[in-house]
């Protein structure tokens, strides 16, 4: 049975992604701007400090302003929103805990110590100091793919019984057998998955997405969640024009251009033009797309998945 910290996570939740400017800065009033935009399109959250959030090129001084501010802005909204504090060092990201824990998110969301792979003994460890000290806020642990140590169903469900502490995760998902391997897990846990498989994971018993299709237009992945709970088969139907056009768009600037996850997702927020000023600029060392990456998709965008296109109104 889910924990009510589990239950309370749900939904669609944008990534706040960095604003950068031509000196490397991060642009702190864009940034004010783009969580305004996310409130006003009405995501079931917002959590920062995530890989497109570019966490792993902050300094701490930053970390903590970007909190700050975004959890200042969401009380003020009644926005449920997250801290991503993660690190590769495992004590930086226990003292992002430490430091962040009064600005009250509805979760921290944390990624295995990655500069060497930690053994099982060592990740349950590592959760059960890091749940420790977040209570009462719960941990949702984020593994991505391309994480050193990649956790299996069996172990989640190991995890799920040793860490009261965990509410969430956040994972790349799978075929059916995984689904079918993952329902124990998911009985105990929100399980999220990437937006672009949003609505066969809702499916399978995920119950959303920290969601790449957010950093295309907000509003649009908020009403395609909507529709996928209203009506499964039509949010299905829409799945495949959407992973049709990741897979043609968005996701070559990874597999033939060499770029990272993070430059893909700020390209499609680019490309979506939702939130004026913002540029495919990475932090040092990072390369992001080009405008004419950022044309190319925008234009495939307008032809393929108009329905996401969506105008926000000013909050």
């Amino acid at each position: 049975m889910r924990s009510p910290a589990s239950e309370a996570i749900f939904g669609n939740w944008a990534t706040l992604l960095l604003p950068i400017t031509d000196s490397d800065q991060i642009d702190y009033d864009l940034l004010t701007a783009e969580i305004d935009r996310f409130i006003a399109a009405g995501v079931n959250g917002i959590y920062s400090n995530g890989t497109a959030g570019e966490f792993h090129t902050q300094t701490e001084a930053e970390f903590d302003q970007i909190n700050m501010l975004l959890a200042e802005k969401c009380r003020r909204a009644q926005q449920p929103f997250q801290i991503g504090a993660s690190h590769t060092n495992a004590h930086i990201a226990r003292e992002r805990v430490r430091r962040a824990k009064a600005l009250q998110p509805t979760a921290f969301q944390v990624i295995l110590p990655d500069w060497y792979p930690v053994s099982p003994p060592e990740t349950l460890a590592f959760l059960e100091t890091m749940a420790a000290e977040a209570d009462p806020i719960p941990l949702v642990v984020y593994n991505p793919p391309h994480a050193k140590r990649r956790i299996e169903p069996a172990e989640w469900l190991t995890l799920a019984e040793r860490v009261p502490g965990i509410a969430g995760i956040k994972v790349l998902g799978g075929d059916d057998a995984w689904y079918e391997a993952m329902q124990p897990v998911m009985a105990r846990w929100s399980v999220f998955i990437p937006g672009h498989l949003l609505a066969a994971g809702l499916a399978g018993g995920a119950r959303g997405a920290y969601s790449n299709v957010a950093c295309l237009n907000p509003l649009g992945a908020q009403r395609w969640y909507e529709l996928c709970r209203r009506d499964p088969a039509a949010g299905l139907r829409q799945q495949e024009s959407i992973q049709a056009f990741w897979k043609n768009n968005v996701s070559p600037l990874i597999t033939k251009h060499g770029l990272s996850p993070m430059a893909a997702d700020k390209s499609a927020a680019c490309a979506g033009g939702w939130l004026p000023g913002l540029t495919p600029r990475l932090r040092w060392p990072y390369r992001g797309a080009d405008e004419a990456m950022i044309r190319q998709i925008a234009e495939a965008a307008k032809r393929e998945v108009p329905e996401l296109l969506v105008e926000i109104a000013k909050g």
